[in-house]
């Protein structure tokens, strides 16, 4: 498989660490892979678990997972991303040891799990400055793993939310870069702004750090904002009303069914369910993975150049026993049609309210940031409608006229 030729893919039975509310899981079960346990121990996320995937074995805690499943061929984990830091810290496995996802090596050195998908923020790159993301690379290397990585932006399938995510695949037994790097539809200028045609979202709760800001998408749902709030970004509708989305829309952005997260209301409050929503993994990444396991492809005819060093870790490499490769792959393996982003949305939106609109307009009289053009008198007038009370009229109606 090293030579580049394409091998014959599989179905993998497939463990779930970390597993939030199952987008990894839900992506490769559209080709066939068979999840066979979930380890979570958010309480919320349990309950989404336990009624979404009714059949599959649920453990609570990876610090006491014994042991894998012996016929798992696949160990798929969004670990918290803070833990690299814990990681950085320390040199060599040991290193990966020191948290969370020291548990993920743990498991599979005790049984050398065929292939291994690791999901996480492009900030796991320059962790330490780079040194978290050389402890993770050393640790697979040491126990005999091939592996490669790639950024990934979500709306590369077609869903309008700019979500900038790495994939990590590591094998002992095949060339991870047939999952990878079989597929390449190459760059995509940033939309721009021209007169307002188009939906905007930005995030309201960062005035003076940052707007988040995208055109025709959401920026990416999270799962808090900087003051540890549920943070939906609010969308600038073409007609100049200013929305926060359905949490119903948020779980469709990440490719889950309409109420998805539903489940969580039985034991955490109704906003819990956003920061599940930002927290999850995009389900058509995962599937696009998904597919690609089950039918590999042969790597594309990336520039390559050597990986020297590990301050400054690309948006795509990879080490297939050949030595640590820097790979010009673009963000986007795929392109498929966007819809547009006021089109999206199906479930009535909510007004940004009077006391967010104000907060945030505060803020950015002391930011200093740049800020699309037209874009402030238009919140400001939408202040105006609010306060006047002509904008509640409004609130059951906030979806793109005349649709």
């Amino acid at each position: 498989m090293i030579n580049g030729s394409t091998p014959e893919g599989q179905r993998h039975q497939v463990v779930g660490l970390f597993a939030g509310i199952g987008g990894l899981e839900r992506g490769l079960g559209r080709s066939g892979h068979e999840t066979v346990l979930l380890c979570e121990n958010e309480p919320a996320a349990m309950a989404v678990l336990s009624k979404r995937f009714p059949d599959i074995s649920l453990h609570d805690d990876v610090r006491t997972l014994k042991a894998l499943p012996r016929r798992t061929s696949l160990v798929v984990a969004g670990f918290p991303c803070q833990d690299l830091s814990q990681a950085g810290a320390t040199k060599g496995i040991a290193g990966a040891r020191s948290g969370l996802v020291g548990e993920v090596f743990r498991l599979i050195e005790n049984q050398r799990t065929p292939w291994v998908l690791l999901e996480n923020v492009p900030f796991m790159l320059q962790l330490g400055r780079g040194e978290a993301m050389n402890v993770i690379t050393s640790a697979f290397e040491s126990l005999g793993y091939r592996w490669a990585y790639r950024v990934v932006d979500a709306r590369a399938f077609g869903r309008p939310q700019r979500r900038r995510r790495v994939y990590f695949v590591a094998s002992r037994v095949g060339d991870p870069r047939t999952i990878l790097f079989a597929d390449e539809a190459g760059p995509v200028a940033e939309p721009e702004l021209n007169g307002h045609p188009v939906a905007c979202g930005f995030y309201w709760t960062e005035g003076t750090r940052g707007l988040g800001w995208a055109v025709d998408s959401v920026p990416t749902l999270k799962g808090g904002s900087a003051i540890g709030i549920p943070s939906p970004p609010a969308i600038w509708m073409p007609d100049g009303r200013v929305v926060t989305p359905h949490i119903c829309d948020a779980e469709r952005l990440q490719g889950f069914p309409a109420d998805w997260t539903k489940p969580a209301e039985a034991v955490a409050k109704r906003s819990s369910r956003w920061k599940l929503v930002g927290n999850a993994v995009s389900v058509p990444a995962a599937a696009w993975i998904g597919h690609r396991f089950a039918h590999p492809g042969k790597p594309k005819n990336f520039e390559l150049s050597a990986l020297v060093g590990h301050r400054q870790w690309p948006v795509a490499a990879w080490n297939v026993g050949e030595g640590r490769v820097r790979v010009s792959a673009s963000e986007w393996p795929k392109r498929l049609k966007l819809t547009p982003l006021d089109a999206f949305l199906k479930h009535d939106p909510q007004l940004l309210s009077v006391k967010a609109t104000s907060g945030f307009l505060a803020r950015t009289r002391v930011a200093k940031l740049r800020f699309p053009p037209g874009f402030l008198a238009a919140l400001e007038a939408h202040h105006g409608r609010m306060v006047s009370g002509s904008g509640a009229n409004d609130a059951g109606h906030a979806k793109r006229r005349g649709r």
